[in-house]
């Protein structure tokens, strides 16, 4: 078994340690691009850490639209778009990914948070767009999280996926 991470483990981490070793082979069999070869599997982890990154992005969007809208009527198709995109993270999430998505959180929030601000005054709701926290108000873990939702800070009323008291 090759020293660094395993390509079942963490895709990211193994594209990236293959590309290094690629570069530092010795040069005794010029056949091999190298270089180039060592790019292209970069690029596959690179394209894996975008994906996650967006997904992420996409979560904060809509779990802020759930939180600060007063809407009632799109929140279901909030819920859903959070729900595909929990999925797609199962999908490519692993430890160096998740560190990423960690380290990242504060840019991933400001790009989520103008996006979900953009949806909300297309829709006149300037006001819940002006309420929208200027620091993430959430874990990674609950953004990964299946059953987690933020509570409706609307005039007390609750989001759909809460219970009745």
């Amino acid at each position: 078994m090759p020293d660094g991470p395993r390509y079942d483990d963490d895709f990211y981490a193994w594209t990236q340690y293959q590309a290094e070793v690629l570069r530092t082979m010795r040069r005794a069999d010029n056949r091999l691009d190298r270089e180039r070869l060592a790019e292209e599997i970069e690029d596959l982890g690179k394209s894996e850490r975008n994906a996650v990154r967006s997904q992420v992005r996409r979560i904060i969007e809509h779990l802020l639209k759930l939180g600060y809208s007063p809407s009632q009527e799109p929140r279901y198709s909030w819920m859903r778009s959070i729900t595909d995109a929990r999925a797609s993270l199962r999908d490519e999430m692993s430890p160096t990914l998740w560190l990423d998505a960690e380290t990242m959180l504060p840019t991933l929030y400001r790009d989520g948070r103008r996006q979900a601000a953009l949806g909300l005054q297309e829709h006149g709701e300037e006001a819940a767009a002006a309420s929208l926290p200027a620091a993430c108000p959430y874990t990674l873990d609950q953004i990964v999280s299946d059953e987690w939702y933020p509570e409706h800070s609307s005039k007390g009323r609750r989001a759909p996926h809460e219970p009745d008291a």
